[in-house]
Formats: C-alpha cells, structure tokens, sequence
C-alpha cells in the first residue's frame, strides 16, 4: 500500500516511461547490457524514491497505531450497576445510562431520561443548521449529534455501526488526501518540462527524419530502404527518447523526498509524529498558530487559590480548611447550598470507597472549595428539592438554579458565572458580619477592583449570588435576571504548562506568530498570555464585538497586530 501510495507522483510516472522507452530503444540500437545503462539508471532513481517515501510512512504508521488507540479513549460518565464511573465509548452497552453535559458528543444511540433545556445540534447527522429540542415529548439521542445546551442523562439503546451514524459511515467512501503546495508545484513543474522535452524531442525527430528522406529523394532511392537505414531510423528515435529522459529531471523527487524525510526525522526527535512525508512541507508553510488557552497552554488542573467572601478577600490556597472559620456561618451555609446544589458536576464515591469529584475543571474546583468549607455532597441535595435548572453556556455566561427550601416551601434561586455579568445582576451583598446590606457604588467599585485585581494575577473569577422568590415559582418561569444578593467571588488558577514559554520564543524566533483566542476574561487572557510569552508591548488583546465592528481596511491595519482575542 506504501509503495502504490509513493508511485501516484507525476514526476515518477513520466520518469517510468521514460526509463521503459529509454530501456527498449537502447537496447535495441546498442545491446546488452550497453544499452540498458540509462533505463537501468532512471529505474534505480525510481525505486531509491519510492524506497525512502514508503519506508517513512511505514515506520510512521507503527508509531500512529498506538497513538490511535490513546487518541480513542475518550471517556464519557456512565451510571452501571448502581455505580457511576468513566467508561470509553467503545465500552458502552445497551442499558448504560450515560450522563451529558453541553460540548459532549452523544456516544451511541439512546433515548432521553431526565434533563433541563437539552439542545442537541444534528447538523453532522442531517445537515440541518437547525438545532432540535430533546425532552419527553422527542426522547430520541443519536450518536455523532453534540449537546448545544443543557445536560441530561440518556439511556443507551443501540451502539456501534448498528447506531446512524455507523450507518451513515458504512455508507461513504473514503475521499483522496489534497495535496500539499510542494506536490502541486512539482507536478506543474514536471507536467511542463514533459511537455516541452516531447515537443523538442518530436521537432528533433522530425527535422533528422527529414533530412534522412530529402538525401534519399535527392538520390530517388526514397523507395528502397535498407537495413541500415531502418537502423539509422532507430538512432534518431533513441536521440529524441535521450532528449525528454533528459529533460525530465530524474534527481528531482529524490532530493525533495530526502529532505522531507530529514524534516520527519528533526520532527521525531521533538516528539511530533507525521503520518505522511507531505506533510512536513505543509506544517512548514504555517505562518500562524492560533491557539486556546484552557487545557492548551495551561494545564486545565484548576483550583480555588484566591477569594471575596462577605467582602474580604482571602488566600484560599495557604488557608485550607481554616477558611470555614473565618466566614460568617450563615455565609458558609449559603456558599455550600450554592455550590452543591447550583453545579453541573457531582461528587461520588466510587467503588473503592475513594470521593471522586466528576464534571469540568472549573465545577470541580468550586466542589473542592465546598468540601473544604465542610460540605456534605449528598446530604445537601437530599435537603433540597429542584424546581429548575439552567445550565451554563456561552451566551449567557452564568448557569442558575431554583431550590424549594424544607421550611415553610419558600423557593431560593441561585446564580454563578463570570464576576462581571452576575456582579450586574446583584442589587445587594453579603457583609463581613454576614448580614445582607443594599450594594452601594462603593461596594461595587471594590468588589469590581477586586476582580480585575484576581484577572490581573491570571485567575479566572467566578462571582456567586442567591436571591430568594417572593410569590412562588412554577418550572416554566425564567431565573429571575436580576434582584441577586452577592456572597462571594473565587478566583480559579489553572497553571501554564511546563516548556509552553519556551515554545512560544521558538515559534516566534521561526517566523511563526502565536495568538491566543479564548472566551475567558480579557484581563485573565492578558495576563497568561503576558507569561507565556504570547502578548508582548506592541501586540493587541481586542474582544471579539469590537474586532466585529472594524471595516475591511481597519481589519487589514489590526490583524497584524492583535496577539489575544477575546471571544464573546
């Protein structure tokens, strides 16, 4: 397959036909082994070509064998025997109830059982832009679909390529590979050098052929051929064959694929696999690297390090669980009522007997804080009874939810998300005393000084906030927007990877310019692109409404420039 893979080059079928042409006709005009010289000598050139290329992708294949089999296991939360735990998807049967949040791909087939606002995207599947609601009334989950909006848990029905989306595969057929700008230059190249070889090659041919019959019609013997004339013939064919054979560069694809294969090798030693030769000479026209921050540059390990709880802020991280006692009581009841009922993460205990906290870095961070503060998971859920939930996503910003309380059936909402928006939506505080008192500006300069203060340090900052419902609440109502008494805001380190400063000096001292595009806070972005090396003094951290709003030619002066984009 290697081989075949290696002989679909332009330049090597030319230079195969030639090394046939130049084979028969020397032979032919000069004998064995004299005349085989020349086609002998293409053939080696060939084979050494397809020899290098073949053995390169061969030897890339073994190593991408095992990195397609850690690049499959991805693991999807799945409730099996009374347990919940993380299983690959490949592991999946019929019956597992499957737990899915926004971003998840669903895995199999399956039917839904119990969610809140779930939006499915089936474009993949469909092709319809339009994303379908899932509830109770339309209960069906199909694999390769992703949740656009809310969580739910589905019960799997149907798994592998019995699900549609195996079906929709068993029907494609796999399309060719593009070809890189290298192999479509090469290819021009070798198509006009044949062309312009054939024709001088036919013009050669032609103008001796001619001169051969006008001395035979000078002499009127253009009727009576020869032996030696036929053989005459054949040398002006093996002049116009040695004409295209040298014209089509035979040194050519062998010094292309040998370098490629030294950028393979250069490649390997930095730990960077390639699956194909071609593709070196691809990485190697990239200009630009856009990346994200979360899980990327940084670690995606976060927790809790700083906090504004009841207006003083606090190092959690030297602290620990001495946090508890420096809080109001009544602040620490309504923090752990907040964490643990307002998250879409959950904190088990698996069957080991070890906790386990599951759900995103950023829920698993806030659920640590809440443990720390002497929170009990389970018997805070069971204290409360959920009347609505909405998840968090990217427009909103914040996910809410409504909680009836044991005492006399009053209804409390809670909110968490960025500072900036569920800090708007706050018309009250909790105080050091843990009393709440209207939200003056000078409360709020500070506590907005605070956040850029956290944003500054690199922490992605969380505010939480509760309002309790006066008049009752039924399911179909809104979260409230606004009305929101604040209690606190966290501050949520998630650390640069090792090497990733370093990295970024490389690829800049290369040519190769990094931008970071992150939906994070602008200051956050700021200041863990300042340490990894990616915004310098002259660079431009812009957030995305107002990169939208600039014309074409602002667009073509800024683009140059910018070094962060915020995505909002």
């Amino acid at each position: 397959m290697f081989v075949w893979e290696a002989l679909q080059d332009m330049t090597l079928m030319i230079l195969g036909v030639c090394a046939f042409v130049s084979l028969i006709v020397g032979i032919a005009t000069e004998g064995w082994p004299k005349g085989s010289h020349d086609g002998l000598g293409i053939a080696a050139s060939i084979l050494l070509v397809v020899f290098v290329t073949a053995t390169s992708d061969y030897r890339q294949s073994l190593q991408f064998r095992d990195l397609d089999k850690e690049k499959k296991k991805i693991t999807v939360q799945v409730t099996r025997n009374g347990f919940r735990q993380k299983l690959s998807i490949y592991d999946l049967l019929p019956g597992d109830i499957v737990h899915l949040a926004i971003g998840d791909q669903v895995p199999a087939d399956g039917l839904f059982l119990s969610g809140f606002s779930v939006v499915i995207d089936e474009s993949s599947l469909t092709g319809e832009s339009e994303p379908v609601m899932v509830n109770a009334q339309n209960p069906f989950l199909m694999s390769g679909t992703k949740v656009q909006d809310g969580s739910c848990k589905m019960m799997i029905t149907t798994v592998g390529m019995r699900t549609q989306w195996g079906k929709l595969m068993a029907t494609l057929t796999e399309g060719g590979d593009d070809e890189t700008p290298l192999q479509v230059k090469l290819n021009g190249v070798a198509t006009i050098i044949g062309k312009i070889g054939l024709f001088f090659a036919v013009v050669t041919f032609a103008v001796l052929v001619q001169g051969m019959f006008m001395r035979k019609l000078s002499t009127g013997t253009h009727w009576v051929w020869s032996g030696d004339e036929a053989l005459e013939l054949l040398e002006y064919f093996a002049i116009a064959v040695t004409i295209v054979v040298v014209a089509v560069p035979e040194g050519l694809p062998l010094a292309v694929t040998l370098s490629l294969a030294f950028a393979m090798k250069k490649m390997m030693n930095d730990k960077a696999l390639v699956r194909h030769l071609a593709a070196c000479e691809t990485m190697g026209s990239a200009t630009t690297i856009c990346s994200d921050k979360t899980g990327t540059l940084t670690t995606n390990h976060m927790t809790v390090v700083k906090s504004c709880i009841c207006m003083n802020v606090q190092d959690v991280a030297n602290k620990g669980s001495s946090l508890q006692s420096e809080i109001p009581e009544s602040a620490v009841k309504l923090l752990i009522q907040s964490i643990f009922n307002n998250t879409g993460g959950e904190v088990v205990v698996n069957k080991h007997g070890k906790t386990e906290l599951l759900g995103t870095p950023t829920e698993t961070a806030i659920l640590e804080l809440g443990l720390s503060l002497g929170g009990k998971f389970q018997e805070e859920r069971k204290s409360y009874k959920v009347i609505k939930v909405e998840p968090f996503n990217s427009t909103k910003k914040r996910m809410g939810v409504v909680i009836e309380l044991p005492e006399g059936g009053r209804m409390r909402a809670h909110t968490k998300g960025a500072s900036e928006i569920v800090l708007a939506a706050c018309d009250k505080v909790v105080n050091s005393s843990g009393e709440v008192v209207p939200l003056d500006e000078e409360s709020i300069k500070y506590l907005n000084v605070t956040i850029n203060e956290f944003a500054n340090e690199a922490l992605r900052t969380l505010c939480l906030a509760y309002m309790d419902i006066e008049g009752g609440f039924s399911p179909d109502d809104a979260i409230p927007a606004s009305g929101f008494t604040c209690v606190g805001i966290v501050g949520i380190k998630d650390p640069v990877r090792p090497g990733v400063k370093e990295s970024v000096e490389l690829c800049r001292r290369a040519g190769i310019t990094v931008r970071m595009v992150t939906g994070d806070n602008i200051n956050t972005a700021k200041a863990i692109a300042r340490e990894c090396g990616i915004l310098t003094d002259d660079g431009i951290a812009i957030e995305g409404p107002v990169f939208r709003e600039k014309n074409q030619e602002e667009l073509l002066e800024l683009i140059p420039k910018i070094q962060v984009l915020f995505v909002s």
